[in-house]
Parts: C-alpha cells; structure tokens; sequence
C-alpha cells in the first residue's frame, strides 16, 4: 500500500503511458496487468507497475470498466492518458483493437502505439515459422526441453551432468573458474511470441548440450521409460544430427545480432535516432 501511495503521489497530475497486458493466473482465471510510463520531476522516465485487475470475461465493456476501475481507485485521470499499447499477440487482440479506440474517444489524446520491441519479436517468430527447416527446429527443440524437464528427478539428473561436465571442461582448460561463471542452469522452453525466449532456448542448450544428451541417453537406457523410449530415441537422433546442430549454432548467431535490437528497443532512455541507426546496422548485419 505504501508503494501504490508513493506512485499516486508522484504521479497526480503528471501525463502516463497505459500499458495493458494480460495472461492466466495459476487458477486459470484471466488478469489484466497495468503499468504506468511517465516523466518524474528529475526527468527520468518511470515504469511502475499499477495493479492486476481480474476480469470475469474479455468482453470490451468489462476490460474497459477494469480499467478505468483502477485509475479511478487510484485518484488517476483519464483525461492524463498520453498514449496506449496492448499485447499484439494475445488471444484477446481483437478486444484490444476496438479498447484503444474507445478509450481513445474518452481522451483525445490516448493514442495507441504498438510496442516496436513486441513487433520486432512478433517479426522474427513469423519469419521462423515460414522457413521450413527452422520451423522444424524448434518443432524439435521444443520437444528436447519438455522430455528433459519433465520431472524434478530429471531436471536433477540434468543439474548433476552439467556439474560434470564443467569440472571436466575446466579440468582440461577449456573453461575459465573465476567466481560467477559456469553457473548451472536449466533448459528453457522456446514460447510461441516471445523471440526473446528462443534465443535464451538456444543458448542453453548450446552450453548444456553434453549435460542434454547425457540425461536422453539414460532415460533410453532405463528400462522404467519403455513407453517413452520412441519419442526419446528420437529426440537424441534429432539433437546428434549435423542439421540440428548447425542449425542452433546458426541461430545462435542470428538471434544475438536481433537481441541487441531487442534490448535496445526496450530501453526506457532510447533515443529515436539511435535506434533508427541501429536498426540500418542491424539489417546490414543480417
């Protein structure tokens, strides 16, 4: 309470940004997540976060009345609104569509504006779904991560090799024992929007990938998994193979060019020009 008292304080009659999200809490119910994106009176810009609100439906006069629900809680005014974006690739996009423009009538000056880091990754995931073979790799790498974190008991056997496997690379010099390196990780599933995600997917796998196919091997190997023996042999196949290596290292290479963009893109001090050159340098790299 004493957070949401200091941020109405330092709000009150300021202009903010709405940035309205949504997902599925862990009872499956839908919320609405809002945050604020303002100048303080130092000129730094700000991004607190206001408050989730749960909304029954997704109907446009229900997301519209949680909203102003919260800013009226919140001693904010509408007529404050200096721009709006949503999440553009929700299951709710077409309520989102017909929102901005209500709230739009509500204050004239609520204009929306899409964020440029949420379509670059929104971009970059249609791209990769439309060639073939790079869909088919993540088809694969998808598949990898769910077998390996199926389980507590497997994401532990994963933890042990990983922990072998660095104190054997570091044995023989290959890699570097300075505190804070060759921490032990685990595999991260590559989500359906979220660029961002397919380069941490693939980057751990990279450096987990002895750990990876040791942890395949021994549920091959455990005569307790006969029933999933199949669909394992065929994960191991799929990651030892020439394509599915040089494809992630391939991506690897691409998608850290493409984040440097991302990041870049969501920084809250970027300026235009800056970003505009480094999306020329960004395509001249590509």
């Amino acid at each position: 309470m004493k957070v949401k008292k200091a941020i109405r304080e330092e709000i009150r009659d300021v202009k903010f940004y709405l940035i309205v999200d949504e997902s599925h809490d862990e009872s499956k119910k839908e919320q609405m997540a809002v945050v604020l994106r303002f100048v303080d009176k130092d000129g730094f810009v700000r991004e607190p976060f206001l408050g989730l609100v749960h909304v029954s439906n997704t109907s446009i006069v229900t997301l519209k009345d949680g909203i102003h629900s919260l800013l009226s809680h919140n001693n904010l005014n509408i007529q404050n609104i200096r721009g709006q974006g949503y999440d553009g690739a929700s299951n709710m996009r077409g309520e989102w569509n017909v929102l901005q423009a209500l709230i739009l009538k509500d204050c004239q000056y609520a204009y929306y504006i899409h964020c440029l880091a949420h379509r670059l990754q929104l971009a970059l995931v249609a791209v990769s779904h439309e060639i073939v073979p790079i869909h088919h790799f993540f088809t694969k790498l998808t598949s990898i991560v769910n077998i390996v974190g199926a389980s507590c008991k497997r994401n532990e056997e994963l933890k042990r090799a990983q922990a072998a496997d660095i104190k054997y690379m570091i044995s023989i010099d290959e890699l570097e024992s300075r505190r804070g390196l060759n921490q032990i990780g685990t595999l991260q599933r590559p989500g359906d929007t979220r660029w961002s995600s397919h380069f941490r997917s693939v980057s751990n796998l990279i450096k987990m990938f002895n750990a990876t196919c040791s942890v395949l091997l021994n549920i091959i190997e455990d005569d307790t998994n006969a029933f999933q023996r199949g669909d394992v042999d065929a994960a191991y196949e799929a990651m030892t193979s020439f394509e599915f290596v040089f494809i992630l290292h391939l991506m690897k290479e691409i998608m850290a060019i493409t984040d440097i963009l991302y990041q870049a893109l969501q920084s809250k001090s970027q300026e235009i020009l800056h970003a505009m050159h480094l999306v020329s340098s960004i395509k001249a790299l590509m």
